[in-house]
């Protein structure tokens, strides 16, 4: 969740609002695009369609749309730009990744109605204080801090409505808008990502499975000194608020100020968690926004959130990224080759030469994780060398294969992690941490 939000804005609720205001985008977008072009045209030109579409002007105003309706509009974009973002085209990565960052919320009247359908009316009376404007506003919900009565720091995430029921049409609506953008490249499964994002969000927004998410992970670190979960408050949780703890902590990308040896300490507990999550418990956040962890600088301890994309991995996952993980540090080719097929990074599909070039991209980043003694994540030549491979292989590839979905959930974790590492410009000795992770 984004820790400042932007303003207050009123939610659409209704399935014609929130289609209409995505037509009306649509509407404006295209009438901008029509405009420009006859103007181009009559000027000699022969401008492209996407040209025309993806103005700064139209990414501004489509990324604000969205982060207007919230819900399933925003989230989607979310997912799609951290799912799909290396084989996207820049200016719909670019709508897609602000969309991580800006997020409006509900004026206190809207939040009043909201809250009194969850607790009944009077229900201030239970709080000794209730902050009004909230401490943070993302997708799905946005978050208010309150005292109870009875002593009580809460944190309360509360939904925004009609969030739940639109999931589906607002899913279909940015999909329509997406693929009419002429932004795609050829053989991209959109509606495969589309379904998929429905059956992700419909989860995210069930706060019933949310709170058993969140008490599952707190007995997986019940004993950690480490991290820290907060507690669930089940007395002021429904399915439209969920109640917790209140912790307080430094947001985690504001550890880039902090001196090398914590930047990276936070970094190798967090690999180790992730690599814990996957192989131990197979059971992972999979949502990588720096928001959903803090920092305590009094304990040292990091402080996880939002556990809505919390899921569990099927055994065939964990045992394919054990073999691929295994047999890539050793160089076993053959081997890496069947796991990538397994895990959906190859595809029967592919031409041979397409394989051959996959297959050295991972065998590539393998020969750097692998490398004995401190990796140094702001060290950059690594991955300027593999974006450079990446293009040379999206120049010649024809058709854009995804992966399943469980593979991208723990690509997206994966990722999540990195980027973290390299705005730490963290110095980590990853392949021990990977080797201690597989027995190796």
């Amino acid at each position: 969740m984004s820790e400042t939000a932007s303003k207050a804005a009123p939610v659409p609720q209704s399935r014609l609002a929130r289609s209409a205001a995505i037509g009306g985008t649509a509407t404006r977008i295209f009438g901008s695009a029509a405009l420009s072009g006859v103007t181009r045209i009559a000027l000699g030109e022969r401008p492209r369609l996407q040209d025309l579409l993806m103005t700064p002007a139209n990414i501004q105003r489509l990324t604000s749309q969205l982060a207007r309706m919230r819900g399933a509009a925003m989230k989607l974009g979310q997912l799609i730009s951290m799912d799909a973002g290396d084989v996207l085209p820049r200016e719909l990565t670019e709508i897609m990744a602000r969309l991580r960052a800006e997020a409006d919320f509900m004026p206190p009247k809207q939040l009043k109605q909201v809250l009194n359908a969850a607790w009944g009316e009077g229900w201030l009376k239970n709080f000794e204080s209730f902050d009004v404007r909230p401490i943070a506003a993302a997708s799905i919900g946005q978050v208010h801090r309150a005292q109870t009565k009875d002593g009580r720091d809460l944190a309360l995430k509360v939904q925004y409505p009609g969030v739940r029921r639109s999931v589906d049409s607002d899913v279909d609506n940015v999909g329509s808008l997406i693929k009419v953008s002429g932004l795609l490249p050829n053989g991209f499964n959109l509606s495969y990502l589309l379904d998929e994002a429905k059956k992700q969000l419909h989860q995210e927004a069930d706060y019933v499975r949310e709170a058993e998410q969140l008490q599952a992970f707190s007995l997986h670190l019940k004993d950690s000194t480490e991290f820290v979960v907060p507690k669930f408050e089940a007395d002021f949780s429904t399915d439209t608020v969920l109640a917790m703890e209140y912790l307080d902590g430094v947001a985690i990308e504001k550890l880039v100020d902090y001196p090398q040896d914590i930047r990276d300490g936070v970094i190798e507990r967090m690999l180790e968690l992730a690599l814990r999550e996957v192989f131990e418990w197979r059971h992972i956040q999979s949502d990588p926004n720096f928001a959903n962890y803090r920092f305590d600088p009094d304990t040292g301890g990091i402080i996880l959130l939002d556990f809505g994309a919390a899921t569990e991995l099927p055994l065939w996952v964990s045992d394919a990224y054990f073999g691929l993980i295994r047999d890539g540090l050793k160089g076993n080719w053959e081997t890496v080759l069947a796991h990538s097929l397994t895990l959906g990074f190859l595809n029967e599909a592919m031409s041979d030469a397409e394989k051959e070039k996959i297959t050295d991209m991972i065998m590539y980043s393998f020969g750097m994780l692998g490398a004995p003694g401190v990796f140094d994540f702001g060290d950059t030549r690594h991955a300027e060398e593999m974006r450079r491979r990446g293009i040379d292989l999206a120049a010649e590839v024809e058709t854009v294969f995804l992966p399943p979905i469980e593979t991208l959930l723990v690509q997206r974790k994966l990722a999540g992690m990195y980027l973290l590492a390299r705005q730490f410009d963290a110095r980590v000795n990853l392949s021990d941490k990977i080797k201690a992770a597989i027995n190796l």
